[in-house]
C-alpha cells in the first residue's frame, strides 16, 4: 500500500478486545495505531490530541458510551471518521450511530479482512456497513411510513418538548393526566420508539417539530 498510514484510535471497554484490535489493525499494512481507549470520554480527549483518520468504536461503555462520543466528536469539530465495531445490530444500536455522524457500521465478529477493507473504506470517507446492517436499513426504507400524529398527539409532544410534565400538559390542555399518558403510549407505537426522550427527538428528526427559536414563546 502506498501513501501515509491509516492512523487509527482503537474505543473500546474489554481488554481483550481492545488489544486483539489493536494488534490485528498494527500487524497489517498501511495502519498505524495511535492508542486506545475504554470510554467515550477518552476516546474524545484522544482524538482531539491525536487527530486520527479513522476511530473504530465500541458502542457499549462505561460512562460516556459510544454514541455520546460520536455526538461529542461532531459537535467538537473532529475530522476523524468513526467506525462502529459492535456486537449489536438492532435498530436502536444502528439508526442512531448513522444518524449521529459514523460512517460505518460492521459487527466485531466480522472477517479480519472485513475490518481491514472496512477501515480502509472508511479512511476514504465511504460508507461501510455488514450485510446485517444493510439488510435492516434495506426493510426499514421498505416498511410503510408510519401513520402521522394527530394535532392532539402534537400539542401534548410540543409540550413535552419544552419540558413540561404529563401533569403540566394536562393542565394546559385541560384534559386529565391519564389522557396525556394516553397520547403518549399513542405517539409512542406511532413513532416505533419507547420513552418520551426518544418520541421528542424521532420528532425532531421527522421533522413534525421544529427547533424554536431564540425568543419564540
Amino acid at each position: 500500500m502506498t501513501g501515509p498510514p491509516i492512523r487509527l484510535l482503537v474505543a473500546d471497554d474489554h481488554p481483550v478486545v481492545r488489544d486483539g484490535l489493536s494488534s490485528m489493525f498494527a500487524s497489517a499494512p498501511g495502519f498505524e495505531v495511535l492508542d486506545a481507549a475504554s470510554d467515550g470520554a477518552a476516546v474524545v480527549r484522544l482524538a482531539q490530541q491525536l487527530r486520527p483518520d479513522v476511530i473504530l468504536m465500541d458502542l457499549r461503555m462505561p460512562g460516556m458510551d459510544g454514541l455520546a462520543a460520536i455526538i461529542e466528536l461532531a459537535r467538537l469539530g473532529v475530522t476523524a471518521r468513526v467506525l462502529v465495531l459492535t456486537t449489536y445490530d438492532s435498530d436502536t444500536d444502528v439508526l442512531p450511530a448513522i444518524e449521529a455522524g459514523a460512517t460505518g457500521y460492521l459487527l466485531k465478529d466480522s472477517p479480519r479482512e472485513e475490518l481491514l477493507r472496512g477501515a480502509r473504506a472508511a479512511a476514504r470517507g465511504e460508507s461501510v456497513l455488514s450485510p446485517s446492517v444493510a439488510a435492516r436499513l434495506m426493510n426499514r426504507m421498505r416498511a410503510p411510513a408510519p401513520q402521522l400524529l394527530s394535532p392532539r398527539e402534537l400539542e401534548v409532544l410540543e409540550l413535552v418538548a419544552a419540558g413540561n410534565t404529563n401533569r403540566e400538559a394536562a393542565v394546559r390542555l385541560f384534559i386529565t393526566e391519564a389522557t396525556v399518558k394516553s397520547h403518549l403510549l399513542n405517539i409512542y407505537t406511532k413513532l416505533g420508539v419507547n420513552d418520551r426522550a426518544a418520541a421528542v427527538t424521532e420528532a425532531f428528526n421527522r421533522g413534525l417539530l421544529v427547533p424554536r427559536t431564540p425568543g419564540q414563546p
